[in-house]
């Protein structure tokens, strides 16, 4: 398998343009008494970074979790999570071995989940090893996971942008799909890829007499808006680029851009909200409006608390926006979408959408999260995503309130 070529390093080949769409790693432990990965030294953390061909170039902290913005995308530090994020040609499951070893020295030895995500290479030719594949790269994530008691790899979407999970699992439960009974501890993830980006939005984050810090960036672009009560570190790259991590109590967000015209690129994530709180529909078009991008697709990702003797349940709904199917923007069609239920009590939802002119064929109805939700609230705003809100009502992208799409249909339906 991998382990003959990786005694050696592949020379660096020309690339033709920079890789936006990142590879996405989340490592979770078992708690073990007074052990926290925050306590892991900086030169501990540059260890597996290193491997990673990746280095931390701005750091802010609270009282849940560190954050790094790296030279390519993030790092995400909890206790007993760990998440990496990283662009352009990074070797990001090459630093596994290290990873689980830097672990494994303060006490934290013993994996209870791990996920990987990422999107279709705008440059996949250039991808080094582990990356040449999905499927090396799956081979590479079971050497590590695959004595877990369940996994499963899936590819979703079309031919235009495909979305590629693994999810490895130490849960008991046998059956995909299956969930703890919906708690404030179930852990959404939102991560929305976007190309094609609007010229004027992509203006933003070149430097200029203007335009010199990452703060300016924020600032001319309207990131500040999308979750206005969170910290923001942000970073401005040379001549382009920008990066930023937010944190907002124990949930993070962050956003990474690629201007340049051919191949821009802005990438979404957030991580650990509360549901209840935070409008899934009002937060989307609250990133389309800092980018308008011509083409951008949506993955919702549902986890339940880990414990190996949990009472699992199906996965319910719970009165959310984020359980339902979201409902397209206006002057946005709905090109794919698709539903995967993953080990540990685990689901996803993978939607497509580009701009209406673009689109020659007829729209696709947009799958739920939750097995039980019938009708999505087609202009859903909570009043405690208030200060965002404020800014959506009257922006171009609001949903109009005849906007409504079917829910859950099965799978196969769809792909016929």
């Amino acid at each position: 398998m991998g382990g003959m070529k990786d005694t050696f390093e592949e020379p660096a080949m020309p690339t033709p343009g920079f890789e936006g769409f990142e590879k996405r790693l989340e490592v979770e432990f078992f708690p073990a008494a007074a052990r926290s990965l925050r306590s892991l030294s900086r030169d501990q953390i540059d260890s597996f970074l290193n491997v990673a061909e990746c280095t931390i170039v701005s750091q802010l902290s609270n009282g849940h979790f560190d954050s790094y913005v790296l030279s390519e995308s993030s790092l995400f530090i909890y206790p007993h999570r760990i998440v990496i994020k990283t662009c352009g040609t990074t070797r990001l499951l090459k630093a596994l071995p290290k990873l689980l070893a830097v672990a494994a020295s303060i006490g934290l030895a013993r994996v209870v989940r791990c996920k990987y995500t990422r999107g279709s290479f705008l440059f996949p030719e250039v991808q080094p090893f582990p990356h040449h594949s999905f499927d090396e790269e799956v081979r590479t994530l079971d050497e590590h996971f695959g004595s877990l008691h369940s996994s499963k790899h899936v590819v979703m979407g079309d031919d235009r942008q495909k979305w590629h999970v693994y999810v490895a699992s130490e849960s008991k439960s046998d059956r995909a799909g299956e969930a703890v009974s919906k708690s404030s501890n179930t852990i959404y993830t939102l991560e929305v890829c976007m190309t094609e980006l609007d010229k004027s939005v992509a203006r933003s984050f070149f430097k200029s007499a203007s335009i010199v810090t990452g703060e300016d960036m924020t600032r001319a672009s309207g990131i500040n808006s999308i979750l206005p009560r969170s910290q923001i570190c942000d970073f401005a790259f040379d001549p382009c680029g920008y990066s930023m991590n937010g944190l907002e109590n124990g949930a993070h967000s962050t956003i990474h851009i690629t201007p340049e015209d051919g191949f821009s690129y802005a990438s979404f994530e957030c991580m650990g909200y509360d549901p209840a709180k935070t409008g899934l529909n009002a937060l989307i078009d609250r990133v389309l409006r800092c980018f308008k991008p011509g083409f951008f697709s949506v993955c919702v990702h549902a986890a339940p608390p880990v414990s190996t003797d949990s009472v699992t349940l199906p996965l319910k709904s719970t009165g959310s926006t984020w359980d339902k199917a979201i409902s397209a923007p206006v002057a946005y069609a709905c090109s794919g979408s698709h539903k995967e239920e993953l080990p540990g009590g685990s689901a996803v939802v993978y939607h497509t959408f580009q701009l209406a002119k673009r689109f020659e064929c007829g729209p696709t109805q947009v799958i739920a999260l939750a097995d039980d939700e019938e009708e999505v609230a087609a202009d859903s705003l909570n009043t405690q995503d208030e200060a965002g809100a404020n800014a959506y009502k009257t922006d171009k992208l609001r949903r109009p309130t005849e906007t409504k799409v079917a829910m859950l249909q099965p799978v196969k339906a769809r792909r016929g």
